[in-house]
């Protein structure tokens, strides 16, 4: 499921879609369910796009191509089918829906509908036996929440062998589990059916005028057919070190929260590290050369290929591929993506700068919240965000575009 508009990652999502988003050093969003799937074995997958889809298809084609000699072997991006219709994807329910004749000619037993806008690991092999072993018809996978966060969540009221009692789409009152009153059941978003129950479902719905799992279908089923909650912090994937968070996830679906997330790869013990040769995060296969540094101070921070580094000071920071940061610049605790040049003297404080913006010698940013607002978006958190910049002023005032040079 890769059509969410991402409202709240504004600007970040103005012209790209959620799962389209950079993360960290190399990634964007999507390669972290794309590749919990691959390395799970499951590699017939299908992307249903439909929100300012071009960055993320053009990611996909570079990055997650699988041999054409293995036809059941594939990555491939699916807009709205409209088979019925002009009507672009109404909720979650109806994307698949709109898909089930891709289902159809495969025949499978079981399908995972994943979402695609969280950073996390997970073996879904574990998962699927939990479904098989509770002979369930659907499983969806859940994690303790805190309380006050749960409203941004589905929260389940499952038994205590995991067998879903009551679900109830993102509530203003979220009810607390039982035995712990500061924290909620939520659930994730990922979801296993038996085959046969999925399309059924999927056909009532449509007659019924339901387009969502959340609000619709997954309550609705829960009378006739057995649904149960799959304890995500009971996935153990190799390779996790012992000084990660167990059982990491985080919903990046706010520029805060994106942000933090990044906090949780730097670090000389991070709380996701994502080196893990065992459970690799996989992403587009950039043919640029290694990062460059001059006479610089740098402190916790990570440097993607090509980012060129002169006689500056960064402290908790990550660079993206092909950033330029010139002599005297000072960067603390910001993000600075694909293709920026940061020019000399300027100096950045808690910055996200979006791709393809020159930043203007000796300019502050991060230091005047009343200056910022007037030119940036700043979030609540005070978090200060630059959008994307003109491609064509960058290509005029910098290196040149590498061999990896995206939109």
């Amino acid at each position: 499921m890769a059509g969410g508009e991402g409202k709240r990652l504004r600007p970040l999502t103005t012209e790209r879609c959620k799962p389209a988003v950079p993360f960290g050093g190399r990634y964007r969003i999507i390669d972290f369910v794309l590749s919990n799937l691959i390395n799970s074995e499951i590699r017939a997958i299908y992307l249903l796009v439909q929100y300012k889809a071009q960055s993320l298809i053009e990611h996909v084609r570079k990055g997650w191509t699988i041999s054409p000699l293995l036809p059941d072997q594939f990555v491939t991006v699916v807009p709205p089918q409209m088979q019925e219709g002009s009507s672009w994807f109404q909720g979650t329910a109806d994307a698949v829906y709109q898909s089930l004749g891709l289902l159809r000619r495969h025949r499978p037993d079981m399908v995972a509908v994943f979402g695609a806008d969280h950073i996390y690991r997970m073996d879904v092999r574990q998962m699927m036996r939990f479904h098989r072993d509770h002979h369930a018809d659907i499983s969806v996978a859940a994690l303790p929440v805190p309380l006050e966060q749960a409203s941004s969540f589905g929260v389940i009221e499952a038994e205590h062998d995991g067998r879903i009692l009551g679900f109830a789409e993102k509530p203003a009152r979220p009810q607390s589990m039982p035995g712990d009153s500061n924290r909620a059941y939520a659930s994730m978003g990922n979801y296993l059916f038996n085959a046969d129950v999925l399309m059924q479902a999927l056909e009532e719905a449509h007659e019924r005028g339901e387009t969502d799992f959340g609000h619709h279908v997954l309550p609705r089923l829960l009378s006739t057919h057995r649904l149960y909650a799959y304890n995500f912090a009971d996935n153990k994937v190799p390779g996790v070190k012992d000084y990660e968070e167990p059982n990491y996830w985080r919903d990046v679906g706010n520029l805060d929260s994106y942000f933090d997330a990044h906090k949780d790869v730097l670090g000389r013990e991070p709380c996701f590290d994502a080196f893990n040769p065992q459970w690799p995060i996989f992403s587009s296969h950039y043919q640029g050369p290694v990062a460059r540094v001059f006479e610089s101070e740098i402190d916790n921070c990570l440097l993607g290929a090509a980012a060129l580094v002169d006689r500056s000071k960064i402290r908790n920071s990550i660079i993206r591929r092909e950033a330029v940061i010139e002599p005297g610049a000072e960067l603390e605790d910001c993000v600075i993506m694909d293709y920026v040049r940061i020019c000399a003297g300027a100096r950045l404080r808690r910055v996200i700068v979006d791709r393809h913006n020159c930043i203007e010698p000796n300019a502050r940013i991060g230091f005047d919240a009343a200056a910022d607002r007037a030119r940036y978006h700043v979030t609540e958190g005070g978090l200060v965000v630059v959008p994307k910049g003109r491609t064509d002023y960058f290509a005029r005032n910098s290196r040149g575009a590498g061999p990896g040079y995206e939109e």
